[in-house]
């Protein structure tokens, strides 16, 4: 299933707003979420930021691919077409129509590898539907 692309206003290649948000986001949460988002910062040149709907978001451009949010108990590594993503290591939660997440939690083992190989796929998916329609 394809659908239009979700385009954000005001991605730039280091936002100062997720900069101060990782800062009030200290601790083991705000660890998880700051590992995970340079993860995705480091994904290509092309990649630029900003903060929607209060959380970080990596996107392709203006089209976002990726987002980390931190919870009370948990952080959320998101993506925008999660729903289309391979992930053979079931790690992927949501039954949205285009989202989906990985829940992280502290102390709890994570599949970093496979994290790393969804990231890598929602950029190179992001990149597909920008390149191609």
């Amino acid at each position: 299933m394809r659908a239009d692309l979700l385009r954000f206003n005001g991605a730039v290649l280091r936002d100062r707003a997720i900069d101060a948000w990782m800062k009030e986001h200290a601790g083991e949460l705000g660890a998880i979420a700051q590992r995970w988002f340079e993860v995705m910062r480091k994904c290509g040149d092309e990649v630029r930021e900003l903060r929607h709907d209060g959380y970080p978001v990596a996107c392709l451009g203006d089209a976002p691919f990726g987002y980390v949010n931190v919870f009370t108990s948990h952080v959320n590594v998101g993506f925008f077409h999660g729903a289309e993503l391979p992930d053979p290591a079931r790690l992927l939660q949501g039954t949205g129509k285009f989202m989906r997440h990985v829940k992280l939690r502290p102390g709890t083992a994570i599949n970093a590898a496979a994290l790393s190989r969804l990231i890598d796929a929602a950029y190179l998916d992001i990149k597909e539907r920008v390149e191609n329609g």
